[in-house]
């Protein structure tokens, strides 16, 4: 990939977030968990989208009440790029 993403706490937190998950995750959830805020969060989900670390999609409509969420998913070069500049 030709893009660069400095491991800084706040994509250590996010990428472990996502190692340690089974499935899609929603930003406001992955910011609860990793403890950064969603103006932290957010733009490292669109970086590491555009490097082709992670994927997103809308999720289906749902009797939940409120917006549809927006889901990330780290796709397989993802997950071998974080557990790589991780150490796992």
């Amino acid at each position: 990939m030709g893009t660069y993403l400095r491991l800084t706490p706040a994509l250590r937190s996010v990428l472990t977030c996502f190692l340690e998950s089974d499935g899609a995750q929603w930003g406001l959830l992955i910011s609860s968990k990793s403890g950064k805020p969603t103006g932290t969060v957010y733009p490292l989900l669109e970086r590491l989208e555009r490097a082709g670390f992670v994927t997103s999609f809308w999720e289906d409509e749902t009797g939940r009440p409120g917006p549809r969420r927006r889901l990330y998913s780290l796709l397989p070069e993802g997950r071998e790029w974080a557990m790589e500049r991780l150490g796992r």
